[in-house]
């Protein structure tokens, strides 16, 4: 029996008590699940289609929802019903849309208009620009130095844009099937959004109650600050946008330069997505400015370093404050790799869910902490 014992108290050593092998054989089980689950993915199918089928309508009625609820929220502390709150909110979005249409959407209307009826004509101003920059000495020179043929350069911009417009024409099938869901998606977000804001509070209840008592209180504390930084980051971003959209609009009015509140608009939609928004958004202001006049590129120039300046000094701080706490870099290797990932959807949900996994992962590896033996009892946190 002796040598049995032994044996066991070996095994025990090497393997149950080493937490290196243990930690391979925890992956090994998780990779042969992996594996399985590839294998038999057919099963998963029809959950994967009503996923992709009812993700725009959330997101979209959660984004609104973030919006409204607070103004639900306060109405109803000061003894208002919530079914109220939302009725009159309902009606003042309805009011406030229609006034864009009305006011808004022609000029918006025009000027894209004369802008696609002239984009043949800024298209030649700018290759001239650029065959103009070509043949100057400073570019011959350098371009002995690096011992390229803009000729090559050409044809190659040439073969990637015939090449671009080709499969354009082959996904327009698809690009039509997107814009007819997302149409859906937008009619559904009002009957969506009305019982959220109405019976939204009882879904963290309702959530809480499935789970076992000993993960509730933990649980809670991790929905709570999942919500707290969706709900800063969806708000705060996207009143930054409004400022920066406001701010440039009037620049651009100021300086005189074409389309303003369209290459405004432009940039308050593509701001939502940080770092990375802006510099997407500069580029048709810099093409109408730079076939304009030198003086206006100048101008346009000067106007978004400083809407810039504005936005990174004292609207941003003020407004989102530390709430995700994200190194810059961070920010822009997510959305880089959300987007490689998930494409448009992918890009614009990257920062916000990257905010969410992190207070799951951080609050696993605090319960991690407490339950291994690996920390000095001083660093355990519940």
């Amino acid at each position: 029996m002796e040598p049995r014992n032994d044996w066991k108290e070996r095994f025990k050593f090497f393997f149950l008590n080493n937490r290196f092998v243990l930690f391979l054989l925890i992956a090994l089980l998780i990779g042969l699940n992996i594996m399985v689950f590839t294998r038999v993915s057919f099963i998963f199918h029809p959950l994967a289609v009503l996923v992709k089928t009812v993700i725009l309508p959330l997101i979209l009625t959660g984004v609104v929802f973030y919006l409204l609820n607070p103004i639900v929220d306060y109405l109803e502390r000061k003894k208002v019903k919530r079914v109220y709150s939302i009725i009159v909110l309902y009606l003042l979005v309805i009011g406030i849309i229609t006034i864009i249409i009305t006011s808004v959407v022609p000029v918006i209307r025009d000027q894209v208009a004369r802008l696609i009826i002239n984009a043949p004509v800024y298209s030649s101003e700018v290759q001239a620009r650029f065959e103009e920059l070509i043949g100057s000495d400073f570019v011959n020179q350098f371009r002995e130095t690096i011992n390229y043929d803009p000729a090559e350069l050409a044809n190659r911009v040439s073969e990637w844009a015939t090449s671009a417009l080709n499969n354009t024409w082959k996904s327009l099938g698809s690009i039509v099937g997107a814009v007819t869901e997302t149409v859906i998606s937008i009619i559904t977000v009002p009957f969506i959004l009305f019982y959220l804001l109405k019976d939204g509070r009882k879904l963290p209840k309702f959530i809480l109650g499935l789970l076992p008592t000993a993960l509730r209180p933990q649980t809670s504390r991790i929905m709570s600050e999942m919500n707290h930084q969706i709900s800063s980051y969806i708000r705060g971003q996207i009143i930054v946008s409004m400022c920066i959209g406001a701010l440039l609009y009037v620049g651009y009015l100021i300086i005189g330069l074409d389309y303003s509140l369209t290459l405004a608009l432009i940039a308050s939609f593509t701001s939502i997505v940080p770092y990375l928004g802006p510099a997407i958004a500069i580029t048709p202001a810099l093409i109408v400015a730079l076939v304009t006049s030198p003086v206006m590129l100048v101008k346009m120039i000067v106007v978004w370093t400083v809407v810039q300046l504005v936005e990174g000094k004292f609207i941003s701080p003020q407004i989102m404050g530390k709430s995700l706490r994200v190194h810059p870099i961070t920010i822009i290797f997510v959305i880089l790799t959300a987007g490689n990932l998930f494409g448009v959807i992918g890009i614009v949900l990257a920062v916000p869910g990257y905010a969410v996994l992190k207070v799951i992962v951080t609050h696993v590896f605090r319960w991690f902490k407490y339950r291994s033996r690996m920390y000095e009892p001083e660093e355990r946190q519940v």
